[in-house]
């Protein structure tokens, strides 16, 4: 897969962008807030319809649109997928909600019809490297979520879908349980919720499942050639409701070894989540929340056996999360047999000189990649050679000649 063409209006910095889009590697060169994390930015949010710096989509919108009664703003990529071009188009439109005020609704098109954004996440695959993305490892358990939830969704059809109303009728089953202990009331008014809950927590948990043991699979393999064979990275996955029975006696301890659930079918994750969800009601209502499920999961990585989240050096966190996102583009490419393009912000500044060479050598085995950069002595003569560069400067691009 790749980008031929990419389209900005009122985007952030870019009142007006159209521009061709090299195949190979493009340098986007310039300085700080011009607008190249932006460019990037609008590209990830096409292949995942979440931004990684917005709170809300209000804030994509360019500020000085946003002072019409009516602003649009619309991002468009045209890319080559396997033997056929598709266009894909997000609008963000912001119009008077008749108070006063003002509302945005979204609109995506695929080829240029309206399409539901569950059924088009992963259409365009991109793989996103951000230096704050260390805050994978070193955040708390929900930043690991999201990258698990991102990286996912673009390979598994149905995910977005199901983590979508999960995540609708756990708002909906916390208010009930919060009514129930405030109130009183019939408790079998969960069971509609729970269903939901339920079949839809067991699509994401059986996903999670075999998502990250793929993941790690090649995350080993390319840990080991950053680390000269020296550490070993496994990662943990630790289900709020697990399917894996815990024998009795068995106390937790911090470091834990891999464990296999990948024999579960979505039916026995689904019937053990509901009989967890049913054990621990009494608990539920009178704490008003909902204490189980795939909105508590977490994930681990170790290093030879060492927890990274809490004892990994910067070194080591920089390199695990450089493996991560390797493996995430492998992974994707397996999963869609697409290579997903590469978006970088800055990454190479991060490194050291060893995993710079790394990371250089392979992104010229993929198909296409996307680096923002303010300093040029990052790269090498003969790798700067084989790249078109762009001059971006107050939302404005100009393409360099060689």
């Amino acid at each position: 897969m790749y980008l031929t063409h990419i389209s900005l209006t009122n985007f952030r910095l870019f009142s007006r962008l159209d521009m061709d889009v090299p195949r190979r590697i493009l340098l986007l060169l310039g300085s700080n807030a011009q607008g190249k994390t932006s460019l990037l930015e609008a590209l990830y949010y096409l292949a995942t319809f979440t931004s990684f710096h917005a709170q809300s989509d209000r804030q994509l919108l360019n500020f000085i649109a946003t002072r019409e009664s009516l602003s649009v703003a619309r991002l468009v990529a045209i890319y080559q997928r396997g033997d056929r071009q598709h266009r894909l188009e997000a609008r963000l439109i912001q119009d008077s909600n008749g108070n006063g005020g003002s509302r945005l609704r979204k609109e995506v098109l695929l080829d240029g019809v309206k399409t539901p954004i569950n059924q088009v996440v992963g259409h365009f695959n991109a793989v996103i490297f951000l230096p704050q993305m260390i805050k994978i490892l070193e955040g708390g358990p929900e930043e690991r979520r999201r990258y698990l939830n991102l990286a996912i969704a673009q390979a598994d059809p149905f995910f977005t879908q199901a983590l979508s109303e999960y995540n609708q009728a756990l708002t909906q089953r916390n208010a009930l349980l919060k009514m129930l202990d405030e109130r009183g009331g019939d408790s079998s008014q969960l069971e509609y919720w729970d269903e939901i809950l339920t079949s839809r927590g067991a699509r994401i948990v059986h996903s999670r499942i075999r998502s990250i043991q793929e993941i790690e699979q090649i995350a080993i393999r390319i840990h080991e050639r950053l680390t000269g064979s020296t550490e070993i990275i496994r990662l943990l996955y630790q289900p709020s409701y697990d399917p894996l029975p815990k024998p009795e006696g068995q106390f937790t301890f911090p470091i834990q070894t891999t464990v296999q659930r990948d024999g579960f079918t979505l039916n026995q994750i689904q019937q053990g989540f509901s009989a967890k969800l049913a054990e621990v009601r009494a608990e539920e209502i009178s704490r008003g929340v909902t204490t189980i499920g795939p909105h508590r999961d977490e994930l681990r990585v170790q290093s030879n056996g060492i927890d990274l989240t809490d004892f990994g050096s910067r070194g080591q966190l920089r390199t695990a999360i450089l493996s991560l996102k390797l493996a995430e583009v492998d992974w994707l490419k397996q999963k869609t047999t697409q290579w997903p393009v590469l978006l970088l912000d800055e990454t190479l500044a991060e490194l050291d000189v060893k995993r710079r060479r790394f990371l250089l050598a392979y992104l010229e085995g993929a198909e296409q990649a996307l680096l923002t950069t303010t300093d040029m002595n990052l790269f090498p003569p003969g790798f700067v050679d084989k790249c078109e560069r762009w001059q971006i400067a107050s939302g404005s691009v100009e393409k360099l000649k060689d």
